[in-house]
């Protein structure tokens, strides 16, 4: 069941021609066997393909998969635009877990939105399910017993993208970077790379974040510094214009390199594959991987602006079976009693899914699952629809992500 605000009107207005005396008792039952899970995202901006209401769509499929509504047990979503603010978004989620009993939050990109709710969730002892958010820091300084960073994390992009980009001759760097925490993260961490590999950094331009159309300054900035490579340390919308304008100002036919350090499917449609063949970018899901990849995409149906799933729709559906499958173990009252001890128990279960297929959940938080290194076809190359990449390396789970030991995880250290 999806709750949005015309559905509790509607609820409203047929209250009215019932009696004022409901079955108090029955309806303490039923909320007390009663799951309820709130999907927090980019719902109208320049995150939304990514996210948005493709993320609702694969929540809903989980419940429906997992099959714990057949059991017994009482299953609602809801969702909400956190338009990209951390003020916007806490406000949702303290409504949602102080007034109306939310159980757990899911997807939460924009990292540091994320960032303000997993203190939240921390503060309510209520479960967070990372899949949208990037910053590495959910499983390092920022780690919390009661948040699962689910999908991928800058590290892992910067090993992927950044790593490949150095291993080709890329030794000098700049960075266009979006001004917010995520921004931050991934050049930090792409950094660290480059420079462990005897690269050096030239420069960097922060970007403001959200509502910045316009690159070209900061493209002319990125040019002058002739670095080898321009590392674009942003997402979505961002990531489309710089590509866009940087085609435009032919900074790639005078010999410069551009990294797309967060590239997702939605973006290279929209770019078209004249302009993004070649992009080399990382990802832990592909739609047209294999088999189950395009069985997931098949059960999904069709999604709103008729995109391909991206790995954060994949992420959520995942994240949320795992977690019904720990409720039922623990039983509804325990898991709505402590958000930690759930996620605890979905620490102890190994994960296995379509989308992902067999991995584990760290002590810090971080799931850990394979991660892809992709090229962007050729127009020549594509054979059907969103037929877009071509397969370079697989990363094994055990190398896709920041060593455990490195992270600074207050929860590793006790």
């Amino acid at each position: 069941m999806t709750i949005k605000r015309r559905t509790l009107l509607a609820a409203s207005a047929a209250a009215g021609a019932l009696p004022l005396v409901t079955p108090l008792r029955h309806a303490r039952a039923q909320a007390a066997n009663t799951i309820r899970i709130g999907v927090l995202n980019d719902q109208s901006g320049l995150y939304r393909d990514l996210t948005g209401p493709g993320s609702t769509q694969a929540v809903r499929l989980a419940v429906q998969e997992s099959g714990i509504t057949t059991r017994g047990v009482n299953v609602e979503v809801a969702e909400a635009d956190h338009q990209n603010k951390p003020d916007v978004g806490s406000t949702v989620v303290r409504q949602w877990l102080d007034r109306d009993g939310f159980d757990v939050i899911v997807d939460v990109p924009t990292s540091s939105v994320a960032l303000a709710v997993n203190t939240l969730c921390r503060e309510r002892n209520k479960v967070l399910l990372v899949s949208g958010a990037a910053t590495s820091d959910l499983t390092g300084s920022a780690c919390s017993p009661n948040t699962i960073h689910w999908t991928y994390d800058t590290w892992m992009l910067s090993r992927g993208t950044g790593g490949a980009m150095v291993a080709a001759g890329g030794r000098t760097w700049f960075f266009i970077t979006a001004d917010y925490a995520f921004g931050h993260a991934l050049e930090r961490d792409v950094s660290n790379f480059v420079r462990a590999a005897g690269g050096e950094v030239l420069g960097a331009v922060r970007t403001p974040f959200p509502g910045t159309t316009d690159f070209s300054s900061f493209l002319v900035q990125a040019q002058r510094s002739r670095a080898q490579v321009i590392g674009l340390a942003n997402a979505g919308g961002d990531t489309i214009n710089s590509i866009k304008q940087a085609a435009e100002f032919g900074i790639t036919r005078r010999g410069q390199k551009l990294a797309g350090l967060l590239v997702f499917i939605s973006d290279v449609h929209a770019l078209g594959l004249q302009t993004a063949q070649g992009l080399v970018l990382t990802a832990t899901f592909y739609w047209d991987l294999n088999d189950n990849t395009r069985e997931f995409t098949r059960r999904l149906g069709r999604m709103p602006n008729d995109v391909r799933p991206s790995m954060i729709h994949a992420g959520c559906y995942s994240a949320v079976l795992h977690y019904l499958k720990a409720v039922e173990a623990m039983g509804v009252a325990a898991a709505k009693a402590s958000g930690a001890a759930v996620v605890e128990r979905m620490k102890a279960m190994e994960t296995d899914d379509i989308c992902f297929g067999k991995g584990t959940i760290r002590p810090d938080g971080r799931k850990i699952h394979p991660a892809y290194l992709f090229e962007v076809k050729s127009p020549q190359e594509s054979r059907y629809p969103w037929d877009y990449y071509k397969l370079l390396q697989t990363i094994p789970a055990n190398q896709a992500f920041r060593p455990i030991t490195e992270g600074g995880c207050p929860l590793v250290r006790t």
